[in-house]
């Protein structure tokens, strides 16, 4: 189980590198994106380490707040209002 959180945090640079000098806004959405995925992901392997199922509750709100996030900021981005 280490080496998969090994793995995480390593993917969990790459994107901070990639949010950080991403040439364009829609790039660091999609880094930040992936970050709050790989943050999920972690969330659940130690929920299944430590045998507490409230950490998959944590996981789920979390994606889904991630979710909603993504899809409102790529409306902002592409200039529609949120009615539409």
């Amino acid at each position: 189980m280490n080496t998969f959180f090994i793995i995480l945090i390593g993917c969990c640079f790459a994107c901070l590198i990639r949010a950080w000098r991403g040439p364009s806004i829609p790039d660091r959405m999609v880094a930040i994106d992936i970050l709050g995925t790989l943050a999920v992901g972690m969330t659940a392997i130690w929920a299944v380490i430590t045998e507490r199922s409230f950490l998959i509750d944590v996981a789920l709100a979390w994606i889904f707040l991630s979710f909603i996030g993504t899809l409102a900021l790529a409306k902002y981005l592409s200039h529609k209002t949120l009615d539409e």
